[in-house]
């Protein structure tokens, strides 16, 4: 039997020692991909930010077919799986949304549960994350944005109340982005299956120790791409000298 891109993608997220979460940077178009491929990570995330950045939006204001393609054109660079940041989904039904993500030829999703800064009715989110695993079956790995942090919601308690929602709906993973490394053990005991930690590169806790507190796996949102854009201006303003 063939083992689909969305199975082993999956199986990366089990069976992790403490320490030991799965890091999976972000590529923000076909070049970077291929670097960090090369650099020997097993699978990458696209950010939603990072991607934007590189068409020229600003966060949030990608159109939807621009980011398909994009994620595409990163999926189709290397051959390691490619999860893709889609944000809310765009307005899309379910089945649509999975056509398109799997027509891309990506193996995961993030789907976050805020839209123009408002989180949304969990309840309602998650019936609507099962449609999503309904019309996926396997074969994508669905990782549930809890914003309730980035949004201003401090209690842990509410992550975990959406988790367990999102968690039952279908989703694989849950990312309680912007929870402050203090309260990811409470969040780790109340939270069924892995979680999401964000981080920023060369900055706070290594993946490592947020794996010590936690974390199954690490992403870094747009950090990759806006340590990249740094790097170029430093270079540019040189050149000018």
């Amino acid at each position: 039997m063939t083992v689909s891109g969305a199975d082993r993608f999956r199986a990366l997220h089990h069976g992790r020692a403490p320490g030991d979460p799965l890091v999976l940077p972000g590529p923000w178009d076909a070049a970077s991909a291929r670097v960090l491929a090369e650099a020997g990570f097993p699978a990458l995330a696209t950010p939603s930010a990072g991607v934007a950045a590189s068409l020229g939006y600003e966060d949030g204001a990608t159109p939807a077919d621009e980011m398909f393609a994009a994620v595409a054109r990163i999926a189709r660079a290397v051959d390691v799986p490619v999860s893709a940041d889609v944000e809310d989904g765009y307005g899309l039904a379910p089945k649509e949304l999975v056509e398109r993500l799997l027509e891309a030829g990506v193996v995961g999703c993030n789907l976050e549960d805020s839209v123009d800064g408002v989180l949304k009715d969990p309840h309602e989110h998650a019936e609507w994350l099962a449609e999503v695993r309904a019309a996926a079956g396997d074969r994508l790995f669905v990782n549930a944005r809890v914003d309730t942090f980035v949004r201003g919601v401090d209690d842990p308690e509410a992550a975990i109340g959406r988790a367990a929602l999102y968690v039952a709906a279908g989703a694989d993973c849950v990312y309680p982005i912007f929870a402050p490394a203090g309260v990811l053990p409470l969040l780790r005991a109340g939270i069924q299956g892995p979680v999401n930690v964000g981080a920023l590169p060369g900055e706070g806790p290594s993946p490592a120790e947020l794996g010590g507190l936690g974390a199954t796996r690490v992403t870094f949102g747009p950090g990759l791409q806006r340590r990249a854009a740094g790097a170029l201006r430093e270079i540019a303003a040189g050149l000018v000298k």
